[in-house]
């Protein structure tokens, strides 16, 4: 027999821990969602709708939106939108020409350098050879 606190039972205290619900962020392909309206259009009896949008875990909100996109004839628009940031097609070969240039250029400092030295080297060089030849 449950026990009575302040004039409330222990059953009365328990509570159900329901779990937390997760946001869907499924995408559609435009098969998927043209299938699931050409299926509600064929809905006649009375619940039919309902019971397709529960099996399939849609909201009627989300169907109108498909259907408005299907009246318009923007099969892209059915296709689903990705989040985030637009990926330039142009970037991957932007990348590819900076890397190139960089490696480029510090291979340019490095033959400037070594040039620098060269001349350096024939400036000591050049003076002793001709001085040896005159001795020989």
């Amino acid at each position: 027999m449950p026990e009575e606190q302040n004039g409330k039972t222990d059953e009365g205290l328990k509570t159900e821990v329901v779990a937390k619900a997760k946001r869907r962020h499924a995408l559609h392909s435009a098969e998927y969602k043209l299938r699931i309206l050409r299926e509600l259009d064929e809905c006649k009896g009375k619940g039919e709708v309902g019971t397709l949008l529960r099996r399939e875990g849609l909201y009627s909100s989300l169907v109108s939106k498909w259907r408005e996109q299907r009246e318009k004839g923007s099969l892209s628009g059915l296709a689903g939108q990705r989040r985030g940031p637009k990926v330039d097609p142009n970037a991957a070969e932007l990348a590819r020409l900076q890397r190139e240039n960089k490696c480029l250029k510090e291979e340019l400092e490095r033959a400037e350098l070594i040039i620098e030295v060269q001349k350096k080297v024939a400036q000591l060089v050049g003076t002793l050879p001709a001085a040896k030849n005159e001795e020989d």
